[in-house]
């Protein structure tokens, strides 16, 4: 055999190692991530907040299901759903079954394209293309409202175009949602306006696009939370996530950040993937720990230590 023979098959060798590790590993590599941020008001009891997104729950996934369910195990004061539940017309019962133990704690959601419409198979090439941004193929109506139903009966509040207020740890908290942005169904005008005096003042979106982030932080919102971008999903290590599908930076793709001044913003990567394009490479499924601390106390804490509090930490085994 040749060099370039050689050279041919030790490629495809390798890619056919990478892809093998991305769809049969890497995607059920179920990882917590943990940050502090200093968002809460002066004199403000620490808060623990979970925070997870983008399920993308098929019946059979019965190990990201157990995985969820363990998280109950952190005790958190809130829960945070960002949306994109689902990934098949059967798979409410699988959701629940994810979601039980954590509908005994206070919880907040919105919703995302994928809790509306089920996925379809589609080119994966189209995501780096500029016109993916404005196209839109939606698949077959999905049981949002069946799923609504049930967190809405156990007592999580649905923040669909609504603000309002609430305790959590001991805490007054005013919380504020939105429609899915990656469907054009945001209407801030609903939610405008200064939140008023609370411990934490947090903002929920599913899709974490600009034109909503903005708004945001010019009405005094603390945090954001939001998911949509899978952290990019494919990851160039040294390089991070080539793509967000949306129009927020790649270097935001996942984690905490600032966002503007006063604001922060944590992104999610997520839980899931498209049954289409059932891979992760660089990228594991995670959902987030977010300890919240008054910002008096880490007032000169750069963005750079901010950073390094973030770290995984891996809960569970693959199977």
């Amino acid at each position: 055999m040749n060099t370039f023979g050689r050279s041919l098959l030790a490629t495809t060798a390798l890619g056919t190692a990478a892809l093998a590790y991305a769809a049969g590993i890497e995607r059920r590599h179920w990882t917590l991530r943990r940050a502090t941020i200093p968002v809460l008001a002066p004199g403000s009891t620490p808060l623990k907040v979970l925070h997870f997104s983008d399920l993308h729950m098929t019946p059979n996934q019965t190990s990201k299901q157990r995985w969820v369910a363990g998280l109950a195990e952190l005790e958190p004061d809130l829960v945070v759903n960002t949306g994109d539940n689902l990934a098949h017309p059967q798979a409410v019962p699988g959701v629940i079954r994810a979601l039980g133990p954590l509908l005994d704690f206070p919880g907040v959601f919105v919703f995302g394209s994928n809790d509306y419409y089920a996925p379809r198979p589609k080119n994966p090439a189209r995501y780096l293309l500029p016109s993916a941004k404005t196209k839109r193929i939606h698949g077959l109506d999905l049981p949002w409202r069946d799923l609504r139903a049930a967190m809405v009966e156990r007592g999580w509040i649905d923040l669909t175009h609504v603000r309002t207020s609430f305790e959590a740890g001991g805490q007054r908290i005013v919380a504020a949602g939105l429609d899915d942005p990656h469907l054009k169904r945001d209407r801030y005008s609903e939610i405008a306006g200064a939140p008023g005096k609370a411990a934490l003042r947090l903002g929920v979106t599913h899709s974490p696009e600009p034109r909503v982030l903005d708004p945001f932080a010019a009405d005094g919102y603390d945090l954001v939370l939001a998911g949509h971008t899978h952290g990019g999903q494919l990851r160039v290590p040294g390089y991070g996530a080539l793509v967000t599908n949306c129009d927020l930076d790649r270097g935001r793709a996942r984690g905490v950040s600032r966002w503007g001044a006063h604001m922060w913003l944590n992104v999610s990567a997520g839980l899931g993937t498209s049954p289409y394009a059932p891979v992760r490479f660089a990228c594991p499924p995670e959902a987030s720990l977010l300890t919240l601390v008054p910002r008096d106390v880490d007032a000169g804490q750069s963005d750079d230590e901010a950073k390094r509090d973030t770290d995984f930490r891996v809960r569970g085994n693959v199977r």
